[in-house]
């Protein structure tokens, strides 16, 4: 019987090796990733997870996941928003647990943080926890989560519908789950348009910047193999989230799927 395949850029491969092979992409690019996301988007990621962040409006208390977490830059701003609304409101400190697969991403999310201390950029994140773990088999109790969020993670996953309901059974009944991600864009001159940036232009900085282009051309061909936007919110509902709803930036370059565990 043939194994199952699993995509990995512009091919299939046997799905127990994606995992294997997407680990290998970012240990090769870790130390150089959020440096690269700048240069590929001329920083508008910045906006698109601005706006994800306050759009899951970080509340006193909650514990909020965030899935393939990576470096902590999403981390960072829900612990920033939710110690906002203490000094507001009082209540309990919040927790972020950042969950990633990959041992070096999250190496360098805690090196960047103790090299913001030490800079005396920043106080330390108290509040943010880091753990090595698999979204489609997190090491956590049912219902732990008022809030999941998984960015620009969930196409590198070997199995999409299984993240979704391993999201639906952490999250306590009416938690949220966010996840911001690359998408279609809604125009076909647009998609032409960024077809031809991100097949020509993206490889080639990661070339230069990262010393890797096989990494970025992987990613590249890793958006065009996701889910669209309304595929996506089908799946989403497949995995018992209610309420989804979808918002577009960009043009649908990137987008932001939300839901609720009812």
């Amino acid at each position: 019987m043939t194994a199952k395949t699993a995509s990995f850029g512009a091919r299939d491969v046997d799905a127990r090796e994606k995992p294997a092979l997407v680990r290998a992409v970012f240990d090769s690019v870790a130390s150089r990733y959020d440096l690269m996301n700048d240069l590929m988007s001329g920083g508008v990621h910045r906006l698109w997870k601005d706006a994800a962040a306050a759009r899951l409006n970080p509340q006193p208390g909650e514990t909020i996941i965030d899935c393939a977490g990576g470096t902590g830059d999403m981390a960072r701003r829900f612990a920033r928003l939710a110690r906002a609304a203490r000094s507001r409101r009082g209540g309990d400190e919040a927790k972020v647990l950042v969950v990633d697969y990959n041992a070096k991403m999250v190496a360098a999310g805690r090196d960047r943080e103790a090299d913001r201390q030490n800079g005396g950029v920043a106080v330390a994140w108290p509040d943010i926890l880091w753990s090595v773990g698999d979204a489609q088999a997190l090491p956590l109790p049912n219902a732990c989560a008022d809030a999941y969020v998984i960015s620009f993670g969930l196409r590198n996953v070997t199995d999409i519908d299984k993240a979704l309901r391993e999201a639906r059974r952490v999250l306590k009944p009416g938690g949220r789950f966010l996840c911001l991600e690359f998408s279609r864009p809604t125009s076909a001159a647009l998609r032409r348009a960024y077809d031809a940036y991100s097949f020509a232009v993206i490889p080639r900085i990661g070339e230069i910047v990262a010393k890797d282009r096989d990494s970025y051309a992987y990613l590249v061909e890793s958006i065009r193999r996701f889910p669209d936007q309304m595929r996506l919110a089908g799946m989403m509902r497949a995995a018992g989230f209610g309420q989804v709803n979808v918002t577009n930036f960009t043009g649908g370059i990137c987008a932001l799927h939300q839901g609720w565990a009812l």
